[in-house]
């Protein structure tokens, strides 16, 4: 029938076979709604018409309802919604956006005494993608990606830990996302605020470096079951490394050397900045003594196991 032929789209170069212009960046959001199939199927229709209503309610109230009005490619995913706006409002979907969120499902529990609870897990990312206006505009990698740091398993363990009377938001950042609009300091949130994770879908090619946030923590959100070993143990370094910094950041300035005595011994732990100058009387007959420059990490001097002087007997 000649009313449904369409002509087909016009050709294009392969990749890597000539350059050509960038698509507009955009910033990407999509929701996920925890545990919707578990909701008697006569639910699903009133809770997927209700998600783009609340995300919508929750633009307004924080203040960026252009967002939602110039919104791009938006779909309805049954249990979810995804669309792309301008990336210059990212910070703002960041902070207060989340948050608003978080406050907006709260009070839709209460309001509906509990018969139908949505908690979502949000993702938010950013990259160039085709927007042609229609409904295959948005088609690309990092719409792809967005959809995979969702469905990942870190934001879905963390929903799933924390109590679900307080907790109904968590959200994970692409790592772009974190590094342009986090760490850049555009967003009214520190970084300390953000954990992060290795993204990683069941079944999926998928592992990507990403950050968890959550507005309203629950439970444990310091989990190796959520984090990974290696995320765990970083960090914890690092919080020893920053407390150390703390500890002797203040002293540095005004003290360059350290000159401790000890009489029957010395055991030096932690560290030391600038010189070090060490006399120790009468150990086991020894007389010990010395400079020492640097930084000095752990134990300075011998340990000993058992009575020093046995030998000499």
């Amino acid at each position: 029938m000649p009313q449904f032929r369409q002509p087909l789209p016009e050709a294009s170069a392969m990749p890597y076979t000539r350059s050509r212009d960038l698509p507009p960046y955009r910033g990407i959001v999509a929701v996920d709604a925890k545990d919707f199939t578990g909701y008697p199927s006569i639910e699903h229709g009133a809770i997927s018409r209700a998600i783009p209503q609340l995300l919508q309610q929750a633009f307004e109230r924080a203040g960026i309802a252009d967002v939602w009005n110039d919104q791009r490619f938006p779909a309805s995913t049954g249990d979810g919604y995804v669309f792309g706006f301008d990336p210059a409002w990212m910070p703002y979907a960041i902070h207060p956006w989340l948050h608003t969120l978080q406050d907006v499902l709260t009070e839709f529990t209460v309001h509906s005494t509990g018969a139908v609870r949505i908690r979502l897990r949000v993702s938010l990312h950013i990259g160039p993608l085709q927007d042609s206006g229609d409904e295959f505009g948005g088609n690309g990698t990092p719409r792809n990606d967005t959809h995979r740091l969702l469905d990942s398993r870190p934001v879905k363990a963390i929903l799933a830990a924390s109590n679900e009377n307080i907790t109904q938001v968590a959200a994970i950042l692409s790592d772009r996302c974190y590094q342009d609009a986090v760490v850049s300091g555009y967003t009214g949130r520190h970084p300390d605020h953000f954990i992060e994770v290795p993204a990683t879908v069941e079944g999926k090619r998928f592992d990507q470096r990403a950050w968890l946030y959550v507005p309203a923590p629950s439970g444990n959100l310091y989990d190796r079951r959520i984090l990974g070993d290696r995320v765990v143990e970083d960090q914890e370094a690092r919080r020893g490394d920053d407390g150390d910094d703390r500890r002797t950041a203040g002293r540095e300035a005004a003290y360059r050397s350290v000159t401790i005595r000890a009489d029957k011994g010395n055991v030096n732990t932690g560290t030391v900045h600038g010189g070090q100058s060490v006399s120790n009387m009468d150990v086991g007959g020894d007389h010990v003594g010395g400079n020492k420059a640097g930084s000095v990490h752990g134990n300075q001097g011998d340990t000993v196991q058992g009575d020093k002087n046995e030998g000499r007997r």
